[in-house]
This record gives structure tokens, C-alpha cells and sequence, in this order.
């Protein structure tokens, strides 16, 4: 997935309102009670220590601050290191941090110091949002369409076959699909042919990868992928439901994951 800049962290908060009423139409749930239904966990008293990483391409301005609002967002007790890296963790571990959550240009993991848990962003968002996908309660039947199979879009369709759902995919990458078809049993699926889903998980970093031959006219696409893969005449016109948020929702996932 592509790299967040400040500009995708604006208005996080209301970013995850709008989606989660949404979600609540479309589920029954809301995303609090999808992570629940995923992991069967519930946030308590924990603290959670945020520490910057200032490796790769350094500090995102407002991510930090960012992940201590989806952090008290879900009722946990959050707090950002005053120092990064290394001299970060060590200051987490003294201010007695039960969570830690930190990223660099390549992982974000949240690890719980308490009970060994750790979880990384890349399935837990690939996770989350095939089961936001996945609750539609118009489905017309239980085949699902999965667009990009790297890390987050692997993991979302390992989810979906393990649920039992018909799962189709696509991706450019050869090796790829030859694995996901030998591993997971996936259907590879034409993106130029007629057969139409009620259930979409996007997962690519690439705009105006949906097609209209690919949605049914009642259609729920969920995707954390920046920019937008649903083109805006098509969910205009085909009346789809967008879920679509690039932080807090995944991160909201790693959460509960760990607990």
C-alpha cells in the first residue's frame, strides 16, 4: 500500500464517522463491534505507548498524533513519546505501556508488552476490511471480489476463504495469483469480464480499478487503498456504498488484535 502523507490524516475522526455510519448500514455494526466480532476482544484500561520511528523517510508529520486519537477514540489510555526510536521505547517501557505502536517505511506494529501479542498493519487491514465487506447484508450470494493481492489484500482474502466465501481475485502479478490460487484456492477473475460482485475488498495503492462490469447495481466496496480504485461515475450510478478511510479503521484492527 502506498505511503501516507499529512494530507490523508486530515480529519481522521470525521473520516471514521462518515464511515462508520456506513458500516452500520450496510453491517448492522459498527466498527468497534467488527473488530469485537473478529477478534472477540474488548478494550479495557490499557495503556498505550506511541513511539515516533524516525528511520526511512523520518517522522510523518501528525501520525503520531493521529494514532493517540484513534487510541482514545477507542477508550484506551494513549501517550506519544517525547523521545524516537530506540531512546522512544525505552521511555514507553518506563511510563509503563501495556500497547506499543510504532512504523517505519516498511512494517507498523502494534505489540503488547503484557501478553506477547503482536500485529502488523498490513493484516489487520487486509482483515478488517474483508470483514467489513463480507457482513453486507444485500449480498446476493456468498462470492466476494478481491482486487490486488499484496500484503493487505492476501491477508483480507485468506480471511474470506477461511469464512467460507467464494473468494475471486485479481491482480497483475503472475507469481502472485499463481500462489494465492495454489495457497488459498481463489478464484483468478477476468477484470474484463461480465460477471458482477456484490462484495468488493480493493486493496491496491491505484486509482480506477473497478470497472462497471465488475459491480452489481446494490454493491458494498470496502478498500483502504489510496487513491480511490472506485471511479465516482460508477458508484454514482450503480449506487455502491464506499468504504473508505486510510488509517484509523486498520489501526482500530491492530488494536483489538492484541488484546
Amino acid at each position: 500500500m502506498a505511503l501516507l502523507t499529512p494530507e490523508d490524516l486530515e480529519d481522521l475522526l470525521d473520516k471514521l464517522n462518515h464511515n462508520n455510519d456506513i458500516i452500520r448500514k450496510d453491517t448492522g455494526m459498527d466498527i468497534a463491534e467488527i473488530c469485537h466480532a473478529i477478534y472477540g476482544t474488548n478494550p479495557g484500561n490499557e495503556r498505550v505507548g506511541i513511539i515516533p520511528i524516525t528511520a526511512g523517510n523520518g517522522i510523518i508529520s501528525t501520525f503520531s498524533a493521529s494514532l493517540l486519537a484513534i487510541t482514545e477514540y477507542f477508550g484506551m489510555d494513549g501517550f506519544i513519546t517525547e523521545h524516537a526510536d530506540i531512546t522512544g521505547y525505552h521511555e514507553a517501557i518506563k511510563g509503563n505501556a501495556d500497547i506499543i505502536l510504532m512504523a517505519d517505511d516498511h512494517i507498523f506494529i502494534a505489540h503488547n508488552l503484557r501478553n506477547g501479542k503482536i500485529a502488523t498493519n498490513h493484516v489487520c487491514t487486509g482483515v478488517v476490511y474483508a470483514e467489513i465487506a463480507s457482513q453486507y447484508l444485500h449480498a446476493d450470494s456468498k462470492e466476494i471480489l478481491v482486487i490486488g493481492m499484496g500484503r493487505v489484500g492476501y491477508a483480507g482474502a485468506e480471511h474470506l476463504v477461511n469464512k467460507g466465501f467464494t473468494v475471486y481475485a485479481c491482480d497483475p502479478d503472475r507469481k502472485i495469483m499463481e500462489k494465492a490460487k495454489e495457497e488459498l484456492g481463489v478464484i483468478p477473475y477476468n477484470c474484463n469480464g461480465t460477471k458482477k460482485f456484490s462484495m468488493v475488498l480493493e486493496a491496491t495503492p491505484n486509482p480506477n480499478t473497478i470497472s462497471e462490469g465488475m459491480v452489481a447495481e446494490r454493491c458494498l466496496v470496502s478498500t483502504p487503498g489510496i487513491p480511490c480504485g472506485l471511479p465516482e461515475d460508477i458508484g454514482s450510478r450503480d449506487h455502491v456504498d464506499l468504504v473508505m478511510e486510510p488509517l484509523v479503521i486498520g489501526v482500530a484492527a491492530m488494536l483489538y488484535s492484541v488484546l
